[in-house]
């Protein structure tokens, strides 16, 4: 009987069989696949562009610039509503966010049920370790902790507001002779090079010296922005592993990863045997003086996890944003740019008075705070985010979310759409900001995140901006080498402005 049976399945299993179950077998793959990505389900009760099969909506993202990314996804918002849902090969189905209930719900209401996941974490890995910015669960919850300790910190508060003011007056050096020569300014390459000084110091101690000579390219600094783009495409692209073999980019990764690491190391190496005796404490020194959950002192890894976190966090961010605010603040585009500029003059002269400023005196400066939060609104210094479901969901629209989708938002759409704020979404205009009694949520404002994670850095940041921008308009007037020019962004994970800001700058005439 057996042997029949066997007999039988060879004469089935001929060549011209095999090949119809093969044909067959793949025909129910193309049926089953034929709208989303191979490994995805198909979601009638989900809007969004239809897929190819087996791509899903791969040939979509990899066609659309990465310096168009926000008016792509912006532009299928405005299609599809304030929930839209695409499908990517080896990623799976994504479902991007454009509502302010739903982000609450998100990162706020049900926070643990969505986390940065091992993608996001195996993208950024090479930029930022296993820090703050990609951690989960207890990993995350400890280093949380320690942050928001040393945050809060007045010493600590007092310590660096005075950093501030002292890299300001080198800013405030350099503008004068270019003031003198009649050279046209950076100024965004010059509030990089503000802000990783000052962050040098705040953080080891020591400025990188990037002031002192602004012509002069520093090394750190290019090989962190270099791997900061590289990143980012990893988080946008499935096929990030086969394109970096393609072009070569893995050595260029290593390269740029071997010097701000060895950096780090080095200080962390440097500090634990020559110890710390200054009067104020550094970041650096208060993260070493700190212990885990076990009660153990952090290894150098995780003190250069920590390091490399601060630093996009302290650099990057609030550069683009002095960056974006400066250009909104003079462009030919914005209403009324020179009464806001004599605006922002006539409150740091009443709350100054020719004194430098404070950490006290900046928290008195509303008006400057509203030019920069209005700047963050249009121009999030971290324009896009992600998370991944852990456990299944419903969102307050009612929308079903299946563990292991991806979950996309976009502060810089955000700032942009009526909805939320208003005709004049689009226009930038800090009056808002003070017109209110009530300031926006951070779901509304999730340009310093939402719930748990809202960033702790945020009045660091603001004093830090303020600072800076307080000094310069209080000693000079600034003018657009093109004030016609809008600006594009460069793609990344923060949002720096493209081209530069080229501007002239004259004493103040007082």
């Amino acid at each position: 009987m057996q042997s029949t049976v066997t007999q039988t399945l060879i004469k089935l299993l001929t060549r011209k069989n095999l090949s119809r179950l093969l044909g067959l077998y793949i025909a129910w793959i193309l049926l089953k696949y034929r709208r989303t990505a191979l490994g995805t389900t198909h979601r009638k009760d989900l809007p969004g562009p239809r897929g190819w099969p087996l791509l899903g909506n791969l040939v979509s993202i990899i066609t659309v610039p990465l310096t168009q990314i926000g008016e792509y996804n912006m532009s299928m918002h405005e299609k599809y509503g304030k929930v839209y849902s695409f499908t990517v090969p080896f990623k799976g189905r994504m479902i991007h966010i454009n509502d302010v209930e739903i982000l609450d719900h998100v990162l706020r209401t049900n926070f643990w049920a969505y986390e940065k996941g091992p993608m996001l974490q195996q993208t950024l890995a090479d930029l930022l370790g296993r820090g703050i910015f990609s951690a989960d669960g207890a990993h995350w919850k400890w280093q949380r902790k320690m942050a928001s300790n040393i945050f809060n910190v007045r010493a600590f508060r007092d310590y660096t507001s005075n950093v501030f003011t002292h890299e300001a007056k080198i800013v405030i050096e350099y503008f004068n002779k270019m003031a003198d020569e009649g050279k046209v300014v950076d100024m965004q390459e010059i509030f990089y090079k503000f802000t990783l000084d000052s962050f040098g110091e705040v953080s080891f101690g020591q400025s990188f010296g990037c002031l002192l000579h602004p012509e002069r390219e520093v090394e750190f600094a290019a090989a962190f922005d270099r791997l900061n783009t590289i990143v980012f495409d990893r988080v946008i692209r499935a096929d990030w592993k086969i394109r970096e073999a393609v072009l070569g980019l893995q050595k260029q990764v290593q390269h740029d990863k071997a010097i701000i690491t060895d950096f780090a190391y080095n200080v962390i190496r440097e500090r634990r045997q020559q110890g710390y005796h200054k009067q104020h404490r550094d970041l650096l020194q208060l993260c070493m003086d700190y212990t885990d959950d076990q009660g153990q002192p952090l290894s150098d890894e995780m003190l250069k996890d920590m390091v490399l976190n601060f630093i996009i966090a302290g650099r990057d961010t609030t550069a683009q944003a002095l960056t974006w605010m400066f250009w909104s603040m003079h462009a030919r585009a914005t209403k009324d740019a020179a009464e806001i500029q004599a605006k922002m003059r006539h409150e740091i002269d009443s709350v100054l008075q020719n004194e430098d400023p404070t950490y006290e005196t900046t928290k008195k400066m509303k008006y400057a705070e509203a030019c920069m939060y209005e700047a963050l609104r249009l121009y999030p210094s971290v324009p896009r985010n992600i998370k991944e479901c852990v456990q299944d969901d419903v969102w307050p629209d009612g929308t079903k979310v299946e563990k292991g989708t991806f979950v996309l938002w976009s502060p810089w759409i955000m700032g942009r759409t009526t909805a939320i704020w208003g005709q004049d979404a689009t226009e930038y205009r800090p009056e808002r900001w003070v017109e209110s009694a009530s300031k926006p949520s951070p779901a509304q404002f999730p340009a310093f995140h939402v719930g748990p994670r809202i960033c702790l850095g945020q009045q660091f940041a603001t004093i830090e901006g303020i600072t800076l921008a307080s000094m310069l308009f209080a000693h000079f007037e600034f003018e657009l080498v093109d004030p016609e020019r809008k600006p594009g962004y460069v793609p990344g994970l923060t949002m720096p402005m493209d081209g530069g800001l080229p501007v002239r700058i004259k004493r103040r005439q007082k």
